[in-house]
């Protein structure tokens, strides 16, 4: 049956107004998984599809690295977890139909690489395979968290769609109402940005960017990697970096968006020992002892402040 997506898209009540609203939804709890279990809009068939396609929609119009992350990530995990209680014939069929072959037992050196590139467990590592002739030899029980991968790129791969601006128009609301939501994830994680509570490492690239110093590639990419992380938007993790006297506007702000996520790739902050290879630990004081990453120092200095304010509101 052919369904007029483009129709039910327009459409401001009814079964429109529900497939946007669970396209929403099903973006929402991409943020922070959930049970995978059918909700109960989606026991029919037709909306389970049609929300999976509004929500590709939705993810486009916000085009944010982060979120449409999240989302084929959800979508991956979704289809694993509805997999493990299919047909061994079934799950070889999926398996075909995304370019795995589950028969083969092993892999091309090219396309293993490139499929575990994102994968951290250590025994995905090219290094602790057994690669003989160009083909990587895969177990039986692997080829299942492969296919969860091989699902996920693909769908992320597809991402963002070409939306028409009408459509665009048509899905805004909905749009608007996940980016609240991602907002509130991010804030629920790292609170309201509080800038007496970054590391001193962070801290030290600041004041040297304030001060005009010319600090090097890796101090550019883990501040801005740490400040995207914490929640601040690109404009403003651009002005910190307005501070510098040689500042340009284009070069930063390409940079900025690049690190944050829309030159392809999702970054986070390097961890104290990589810091510290960098040259970039300085200043360390009590609390570094006691965590081995600038984004756990700056939840426990952050919560150590807020009991200080509300033990001295209490006297």
């Amino acid at each position: 049956m052919e369904i007029p997506l483009d129709s039910l898209i327009r459409s401001e009540s009814g079964v429109g107004v529900r497939i946007k609203e669970n396209a929403a939804q099903r973006i929402k709890d991409s943020l922070g998984y959930t049970d995978f279990t059918l909700q109960p809009e989606f026991e029919s068939i037709d909306d389970e599809i049609l929300s999976y396609a509004v929500a590709r929609m939705i993810v486009s119009c916000l085009n944010d690295r982060m979120i449409m992350d999240r989302l084929a990530r959800y979508e991956a995990e979704r289809a694993y977890h509805f997999l493990q209680t299919e047909e061994p014939a079934k799950k070889r069929y999926v398996a075909q139909s995304f370019g795995l072959d589950s028969d083969a037992g092993e892999m091309r050196v090219i396309d293993y690489v490139g499929l575990v590139a994102t994968m951290k467990d250590a025994k995905w590592r090219l290094v602790n395979r057994d690669v003989r002739h160009g083909m990587v030899r895969i177990l039986a029980g692997e080829y299942d968290e492969l296919l969860r991968e091989r699902i996920r790129v693909v769908i992320r791969s597809q991402l963002p769609l070409d939306i028409p601006g009408s459509i665009a128009m048509r899905l805004r609301p909905y749009a608007d109402s996940v980016s609240v939501a991602y907002q509130e994830k991010i804030l629920e994680q790292y609170g309201e940005v509080d800038e007496g509570s970054y590391p001193p490492c962070m801290e030290a690239i600041i004041r040297a960017v304030s001060e005009g110093t010319n600090i090097p590639h890796t101090a550019r990419f883990s501040l801005t990697a740490f400040l995207h992380t914490i929640g601040l938007q690109e404009p403003q993790i651009v002005e910190v970096f307005a501070r510098a006297p040689d500042f340009d506007i284009s070069r930063t702000m390409y940079q900025v968006e690049h690190i944050s996520g829309r030159g392809g790739t999702e970054y986070t902050p390097p961890g104290c020992q990589t810091l510290k290879t960098y040259g970039l630990c300085v200043n360390r004081d009590a609390t570094c002892k006691d965590v081995s990453h600038p984004l756990s120092y700056y939840k426990r200095k952050k919560k150590g402040r807020k009991k200080e304010t509300t033990e001295s509101a209490a006297q």
